[in-house]
């Protein structure tokens, strides 16, 4: 495997363990990056763009039954210094910036009901939800009674009119679950009624645009060719007991199709096809966000301040807000113990971080990104190999651990 990029000296730990796991743990295409200080120190990637090596020109991949043409596969493009990937749910870590910038402005009172800014979302025993309920997985709407189509849940306004519709499965505030399809809809029509714009133009204009970082919640067209395809891996034998294994409770709960674990990943249904270019192109910020690991790094940098050009986006009392504590025990869909801020996840047993002080968030499968005020890094790991983990990868956690002892 031929690795590309750079590593700082004393960062040496972070290259060995992104070759492992490509040696060792089944990666086939993926970068990381690692700011310190507002330095970058670590930018590596490696493998091919697209984790099947099919040709994504064109139609964008193998052709449908019926369509009249055939499966065609091309040579396996590799992963260049600008590849983005889907990130799955570490999308949520980005785009709950939005609102917390919000606040640090004055434009949004974490304390104050939802339903202030969104008359609609009071119905169902949601009248005294407060943002910071909503941002914390508090809201009590991890799922629907009636799932939405991939159509119908990126066409801007059929997900916010069901979430808003929906009887509370618990009175909110008084306990969490992971919201992980809701929180896109909760969190898109939150900001539009603030601010008047989609979280991903208002995140476009705001931060990523002025920043330069190639991240987007809705791909733009001009964007499109720079990424690969991802799809769901199986780790190799070789990896042993490093292997991706789900604790025996989840599996169970997500096996059991009337469970809310299964009902609150299943808000969409069927699940959309991550590779095609309408699903890319939707601004669903629970799960659509697409990037470059360089580009993760740069924006939780940037959170702290940490940049070379001195740019920052949170100050301390707002940095300070998002490494603090809302929710934290047992998670009523991921089934195991959780931590959330005020919209990002925090470091716990779910998802080992770098130190108490880190918040970000992982998305299903192994994308990681996250902040840590502490030791003044940001942190950015994609990849299209999809695993079975949910929130605390293989490979993104042995990367974490090659980043802790590098410090």
């Amino acid at each position: 495997m031929e690795i590309q990029g750079e590593v700082t000296e004393g960062f040496e730990a972070v290259r060995d363990a992104f070759v492992r796991n490509f040696e060792v743990l089944g990666d086939r295409g993926a970068a990381v990056a690692v700011y310190r200080d507002g330095r970058k120190v670590v930018d590596l990637w490696g493998g091919t763009k697209d984790v099947d090596g099919a040709d994504t020109g064109g139609s964008g991949g193998a052709d449908t039954e019926g369509s009249g043409g055939a499966v065609t596969y091309g040579s396996a493009a590799p992963w260049t210094a600008d590849t983005a990937q889907v990130v799955r749910s570490a999308t949520k870590g980005v785009a709950a910036a939005v609102p917390l910038l919000l606040h640090q402005r004055g434009l949004l009172d974490l304390d104050e009901p939802v339903g202030a800014h969104w008359p609609e979302f009071k119905a169902g025993g949601k009248e005294r939800v407060r943002v910071r309920d909503l941002l914390a997985h508090r809201a009590g709407v991890p799922a629907l009674d009636r799932p939405l189509t991939p159509a119908r849940a990126a066409d801007g306004e059929s997900g916010p009119r069901a979430v808003a519709a929906q009887t509370a499965f618990w009175q909110p505030g008084t306990d969490h679950g992971y919201h992980a399809q809701t929180y896109s809809w909760l969190l898109s029509e939150l900001v539009l009624r603030v601010t008047g714009e989609s979280v991903g133009r208002w995140l476009a204009r705001e931060v990523t645009g002025p920043l330069g970082l190639d991240f987007w919640i809705g791909l733009a067209d001009t964007a499109a060719g720079r990424v690969g395809r991802v799809g769901p891996v199986e780790p190799p034998a070789s990896a042993g007991a490093l292997r991706t294994r789900p604790r025996r409770n989840v599996s169970e709960a997500y096996a059991d199709p009337h469970s809310l674990t299964r009902r609150a990943f299943g808000a969409i249904d069927p699940l959309p096809d991550e590779n095609d270019p309408a699903y890319r192109a939707a601004e669903l910020p629970a799960s659509a966000g697409i990037g470059t690991a360089r580009a993760l790094a740069g924006f939780y940098a940037a959170l702290l301040g940490d940049t070379e050009d001195g740019a920052r986006l949170f100050t301390p009392e707002t940095a300070a807000l998002a490494a603090s504590e809302v929710s934290s025990g047992p998670d009523r869909v991921l089934v195991v113990n959780t931590r959330f801020g005020p919209g990002h996840m925090l470091h716990g047993p779910a998802s080992p971080l770098l130190s108490p002080a880190s918040f970000g968030h992982p998305g299903r499968g192994g994308s990681l990104a996250f902040a840590d005020a502490e030791a003044g890094i940001g942190f950015g790991y994609v990849t299209n190999s999809l695993a079975k983990s949910v929130t605390a990868d293989p490979r993104a956690q042995a990367l974490v651990r090659a980043v802790r002892a590098s410090l």
